[in-house]
């Protein structure tokens, strides 16, 4: 299995000066080659490979010199990602070609293969390709065999190198606990074990300041020193949010899979809620998504078992004693009667996480809740 581990570079001038022309000359072979298949598609109505473009990269290199001051493994892997990003294209061809990259765009970032010992990871620096020594921020213990490394700029000018290794991750002791969750906004999470995970709501509380930034941004003349630096201030709040955000979502999903080892989840469209105007940025805030994705790559690690059960499956409409569903349940009723049971205040959210529980193991073909 592959895992990453992310540290905090702090480059020389020298250093910051290269990774710069390293973003700039993979994004050229990216843009270069790009136009190129684009062409090539357009009039013979096929792609090139990447074994082909591979092969002109010597002579582009000897054409223009200034390419051969990179590493050279980044602009294969620049020719990697337009390769992947063109068979993306062909899956599925409305979402049209591959966007060409821009110079302005504040995320930067370009991938370097592990060749010859070329990348170290040492107690308080990193060795890279033709950046040598990098002092950085080494946190943690970088386990199993390297296999590349990416090189980031954040849009608050941060540099991040970004180590991805290839290993066997020992997994968990088994346990014979399961757990239903039912995602909501108002709470993040509702388990099926009754626990209610409160929702921090890190974007709703910064929008006052935010929108405040973001108003003096307005006011100041683009691309003026001023503006750059009102500018820095509002990527600053946006990144801080996202430090935040990430930071519970690992921990979370690392709480749930180290305690259970079966997760039963609803297969949420998040990508259609997202177009309901009102609830849109309140679910881009709770980013269910990453939620998913986080339990996922643990679930993997450690051999636990995810299971999604069916987004029309109701969950809620369901008493969890006796399974009587109920014709309609209005989003403003948090707490209902049974007419069949006799069950009373049964909680909406809990009783949902339940069902989602009971209907995830009957789908497993295990009918027992341990």
């Amino acid at each position: 299995m592959n895992k990453a581990y992310k540290f905090r570079i702090y480059p020389s001038k020298e250093q910051i000066e290269l990774i710069e022309k390293t973003f700039g000359c993979t994004r050229f072979v990216y843009n270069y080659f790009l136009d190129q298949r684009i062409e090539t598609y357009k009039t013979e109505g096929k792609s090139t490979t990447y074994t082909k473009q591979q092969n002109q990269l010597p002579e582009l290199k000897k054409e223009l010199s200034w390419l051969n001051e990179v590493d050279s493994t980044s602009l294969q892997m620049s020719l990697r990602n337009l390769d992947r990003a063109f068979k993306n294209f062909f899956r599925d061809k409305s979402i049209g070609f591959p966007k060409f990259k821009n110079k302005k765009n504040p995320k930067k970032s370009y991938t370097i293969n592990y060749v010859n010992n070329n990348i170290q990871i040492k107690k308080n620096s990193i060795k890279l390709p033709k950046l040598k020594n990098v002092k950085a921020k080494v946190h943690r213990f970088v386990e199993g065999r390297i296999i590349n490394a990416t090189i980031s700029k954040s849009p608050t000018n941060k540099y991040f190198v970004s180590i991805i290794t290839e290993l066997d991750i020992e997994p968990k002791d088994e346990t014979n606990k399961s757990i239903g969750i039912d995602l909501g906004i108002k709470d993040f999470a509702i388990l099926s074990n009754g626990e209610k995970i409160n929702n921090p709501t890190y974007l709703k509380k910064t929008l006052d300041k935010l929108a405040k930034e973001q108003r003096k941004l307005s006011k100041k003349q683009k691309f003026s020193n001023n503006w750059y630096k009102q500018k820095q201030k509002v990527a600053k709040l946006h990144e801080k949010v996202k430090h935040q955000r990430q930071d519970f979502l690992h921990k979370l999903s690392k709480r749930i899979v180290d305690e259970n080892q079966i997760i039963i989840l609803e297969d949420l469209s998040i990508k259609n809620m997202m177009k309901n105007k009102k609830l849109s940025k309140d679910i881009a805030d709770v980013s269910w998504y990453k939620f998913y994705s986080y339990l996922d790559y643990k679930s993997k690690w450690y051999r636990r078992t995810i299971h999604k059960i069916d987004k029309w499956f109701p969950s809620s409409k369901t008493c969890s004693y006796c399974g009587y569903i109920m014709k309609d349940m209005p989003l403003n009723i948090r707490k209902w009667d049974c007419p069949n049971c006799k069950t009373k205040n049964i909680d909406r959210d809990i009783n949902a996480s339940i069902n989602i529980l009971k209907q995830g193991l009957k789908e497993l073909g295990i009918q027992t809740v341990a």
